[in-house]
């Protein structure tokens, strides 16, 4: 027990450097641009005395550490600034866009964990075969997909030609009343409250979007789950449990994906890390009123706290799920923690 604590201290202890890295980078790199915030929100025609005036309000002025000073007290409060262009808090804006990329991205992270770790054990088991071939194909091409190429592709096939995929425009379509506030999550949402023709609406606008990111991020992990499996199948203690007569069933599912899982769990983290945070282009393609959309629009307008805010909030988000992945380590193999 004292040294599952040890570990898990360790880990926290470690979370928490890294967010305070993550903190000190973010100011640094935007004292480093070489455009001033004052003047990008001011705008291009505006004279002196208005940049001057935003240089005051925002502490320009100020000497660099009392800025610093300034700026890490308000993210340890939460406070990430106003919206230059609608003058809302960025955290109460990207809390309302928050489960609209977390039902998209929990949704593409299912299908592509069980497309990953279904086909990579396939491929591992029929090594050398017409499956593994097919397998390893599937992994080539969805690794080399341009995500916005491919999300565009999908439009125009399930929407403009087989007319199978509603217009990608938003998460419901237009008429459909929103479900009552309880998730953010409309498909989850809808089922609590009943609306099951918003649920199967719902549910039409999230699949085609869930499956261009479950088909690029699924690579990796067949070809994680694949190389793991194959180091797994190959050690003695699995010829072993074949040569007794262990069912080949139990041999990979319990002893040979038991012992691969650590190397795909680290995948699995990065991956979901991705999902939450690159799945800007799917959200522009598709009009999903996200976190990433909204990225997208600051972005194009120079709003500087909300982009900023959106990068402070994704670094929280990943350093959290790589905290749990490392903590899950401990569990899964107790080496780790006693190491």
């Amino acid at each position: 027990m004292p040294r599952l604590l040890s570990y898990l201290l360790r880990r926290i202890g470690l979370a928490v450097v890294t967010l305070a890295g993550v903190v000190v980078f973010v100011f640094l790199l935007t004292h480093t641009l070489p455009s001033n915030p004052a003047s990008l929100r001011a705008g291009p025609l505006a004279d002196a005395e208005l940049i001057h005036k935003y240089e005051v309000e925002m502490g320009l002025d100020q000497p660099i550490y009392v800025q610093f000073a300034r700026y890490a007290q308000e993210i340890a409060t939460g406070n990430l600034g106003e919206s230059w262009k609608t003058g809302q808090p960025v955290r109460q804006e990207l809390g309302e866009r928050l489960p609209a990329t977390l039902e998209l991205a929990a949704t593409a992270f299912l299908i592509a964990l069980v497309i990953g770790v279904g086909l990579g054990v396939l491929a591992a088991v029929f090594a050398g075969s017409w499956i593994d071939q097919g397998v390893r194909l599937y992994a080539t091409l969805g690794a080399a997909q341009a995500l916005f190429w491919l999300a565009l592709l999908m439009v125009h096939v399930f929407y403009y030609t087989l007319d199978w995929a509603p217009a990608p425009l938003d998460r419901l379509t237009i008429g459909v009343p929103e479900p009552p506030l309880v998730t953010g999550l409309f498909t989850v949402d809808s089922l609590l409250a009943g609306q099951f023709s918003t649920f199967l609406d719902a549910l039409n606008h999230l699949w085609l979007p869930a499956l261009v990111l479950a088909f690029v991020v699924s690579a990796p992990i067949v070809k994680m789950t694949r190389g793991s499996m194959l180091d797994v199948l190959n050690s003695d203690f699995i010829r072993t449990a074949k040569a007794i007569g262990v069912p080949r069933r139990s041999v990979v599912m319990q002893d040979g994906l038991r012992n691969a899982f650590i190397p795909i769990l680290t995948m699995v983290g990065i991956v979901f890390g991705y999902l939450i945070a690159g799945n800007v282009i799917v959200e522009k393609v598709f009009s999903w009123a996200g976190i990433g959309q909204y990225a997208w629009i600051a972005l194009t307008i120079n709003d500087f706290n909300a982009v900023q805010g959106f990068v402070i909030v994704i670094a929280f988000m990943y350093v959290g799920i790589n905290l749990a992945i490392d903590l899950a380590y401990g569990f899964i193999d107790p080496r780790i923690r006693l190491g």
